[in-house]
């Protein structure tokens, strides 16, 4: 693929305060996962652990949350080969981004956060302080945010119209910087998708833990039929026909049926099915869908040292990108190497930002070989011997143009690469990649 046809840099961020449950799968990870299965898809799913702090002060219940969230998506098949998978606190280039930006935003842009202005209107509704138990951190929440997204230049971040305003804020800081040192950010879009199903919880409002309404993903089936009997339905008795408009019953169902399943319990309802029997039919739907993901999250959660190896991975992987964007960040910024001044503190010839760059050579058998080096000069990728260095020119255009597809290609050419070599050779070929298409944007 070359760089105008380069994939679609997707983020998707979960905060780590709570147990998944039915909402957030057909709401978010059932979605998400199988868009994360697309060829021309780049997608970066990190567990929001510091936005968790913001609204949760008990230790183990983050730390509880985060094993059940990451366990969930595995479970329900996020590949973390495929994907960048990784918690956020693993990247602590994301808070130094947080202070670079918020040296760039004005105060009045924060005071606009929906978050914020709620809290505002409860103090003043109550005659209190305006800022009474406001923390810096709900403050700054929207800087954080947009941390998260700039970071890794997402083009696409999948949000609830609720949040659209968080996506506007980052695009108005990533434009002040970008105004300030120069191109550094993409400007990332909201992307809603109204067809994916939002879920009413036991009580008919909708499925969330501030409501305590909610049905958790993985719950045995003996205590999905016992939440479910739970569901709040009308007195209408068996045989009398039933409205679908407005039952949360039958709304959940048909986030989990297919067309006809659906049409065929919306007739049952016609001839007046018991409610008995209609929660039966969802318990029976829910669960054929479910059990077998049930079982992958069970074998996940008893080896938390697995998903703890898993998400650190991610972490490094992410960090590939994160450290070579903050270094030009700092550079940007003035936060540079004293010993690249010249003779009495005058700025030297400026330096070219270290990259990932091939190196291409001649060796004593008289072949052609490159290798690719990162920014520090380690060696991730070594090829084989070329008849000439036109042949091993056009090798390097198509590892360039064609990233993971051209390692698949010439695969006989290259020594073999073990796991982590092999992520640190698609990172930088992305960030070349990348670099390619900054390059040309400017130049166009």
């Amino acid at each position: 693929m070359s760089s105008a046809s380069a994939p679609t840099r997707f983020l998707t961020g979960i905060t780590t305060t709570g147990t998944p449950h039915l909402g957030n799968y057909v709401g978010s990870i059932r979605h998400s996962v199988r868009f994360s299965q697309r060829p021309d898809v780049q997608s970066y799913y990190f567990l929001a652990d510091y936005h968790a702090l913001i609204k949760c002060d008990e230790p183990a219940r983050i730390q509880r949350s985060t094993l059940e969230i990451a366990a969930s998506w595995l479970a329900c098949g996020l590949d973390p080969e495929r994907v960048t998978f990784y918690r956020q606190s693993d990247i602590p280039e994301i808070p130094e981004l947080t202070w670079f930006l918020s040296c760039v935003t004005g105060k009045g842009v924060l005071n606009r956060a929906h978050a914020y202005k709620a809290a505002v209107d409860r103090n003043t509704a109550a005659g209190t302080d305006p800022d009474a138990d406001v923390s810096i951190g709900l403050f700054m929440y929207p800087a954080l945010m947009a941390a998260d997204i700039l970071m890794f230049n997402a083009h696409k971040v999948p949000v609830g119209r609720d949040q659209v305003q968080h996506i506007e804020m980052a695009r108005d800081m990533a434009q002040r910087f970008n105004h300030l040192y120069g191109e550094h950010f993409t400007l990332p879009e909201a992307e809603i998708d109204d067809a994916v199903a939002l879920l009413p919880g036991l009580d008919g409002r909708k499925m969330s833990k501030s409501y305590g309404n909610t049905i958790p993903l993985f719950s045995p089936r003996a205590q999905l039929q016992k939440l479910i009997a739970g569901i709040v339905t009308d007195s209408r008795a068996p045989g009398e026909p039933k409205d679908t408009e407005g039952s949360a019953l039958f709304q959940i169902y048909q986030a989990f049926a297919t067309a006809e399943e659906t049409e065929a319990l919306r007739k049952a309802y016609a001839e007046g099915i018991a409610w008995g029997d209609a929660k039966q039919v969802l318990v029976d739907r829910i669960d054929q869908e479910v059990a077998p993901l049930r079982e992958r999250y069970e074998a996940l959660m008893a080896e938390p040292q697995r998903i703890e190896y898993t998400l650190r991975a991610g972490g490094e992987k992410a960090r590939v990108l994160s450290r070579e964007l903050t270094a030009r960040l700092r550079h940007a910024v003035g936060l540079r190497n004293l010993g690249q001044l010249g003779s009495g503190g005058q700025p030297a010839k400026a330096a070219k930002a270290a990259r990932p760059a091939f190196k291409q050579y001649r060796e004593s058998d008289g072949r052609f070989y490159f290798k690719l080096q990162d920014a520090r000069g380690t060696v991730l990728l070594q090829s084989l011997g070329f008849d000439s260095p036109q042949a091993a020119g056009r090798a390097i255009a198509q590892l360039q143009s064609d990233g993971e597809a051209g390692l698949a290609a010439l695969a006989a050419q290259l020594e073999p690469l073990d796991n982590a070599g092999s992520v640190a050779v698609r990172q930088a070929l992305a960030v070349l990649a990348e670099t390619a298409a900054d390059t040309s944007a400017r130049a166009s």
